[in-house]
């Protein structure tokens, strides 16, 4: 039997890791939650908790709004580099030099964007955090 048999047409489409009966059962279970856009647990313990009244929505920066505010001294541009630089250093790449830090940031895989903007530190300063880090680059931090 030859790979462009149709008699293995169509399972690409299918899930690899459930038989086509259990993929049919769980999409009957999300059916009624994708279609009403809300949960439909019968149980009410099982939904999650909303949020306290007074308490700031918990969300990811929507429509480039940071929920909350930024702190005093900073603005929303040096907060989400700040976040996008320790996104993609860890704890253990400190302390190091400016050249180090680059290829840490590299070898997590970080997107060429963060590596072209750590390149900019001289390379043999050694920085403790990544507050030092954001320092050097010239963004302004928290007063």
């Amino acid at each position: 039997m030859s790979e462009n048999d149709d008699a293995f047409a169509g399972t690409s489409a299918r899930s690899t890791k459930h038989s086509p009966r259990q993929d049919d059962e769980l999409k009957h279970e999300t059916e009624g939650m994708i279609r009403a856009g809300r949960s439909t647990h019968a149980e009410e313990w099982k939904d999650p908790e909303p949020v306290a009244e007074g308490e700031p929505d918990v969300d990811s920066s929507p429509a480039d709004t940071l929920v909350g505010g930024v702190p005093e001294g900073m603005s929303a541009d040096a907060v989400v580099a700040r976040a996008e630089i320790a996104r993609w250093l860890a704890r253990a790449d400190f302390p190091n030099t400016g050249a180090a830090l680059v290829e840490a940031a590299r070898d997590h895989r970080a997107p060429d964007a963060v590596a072209a903007e750590l390149s900019r530190l001289p390379a043999d300063d050694v920085y403790e955090r990544v507050g030092d880090v954001v320092r050097a680059l010239g963004y302004p931090t928290e007063t």
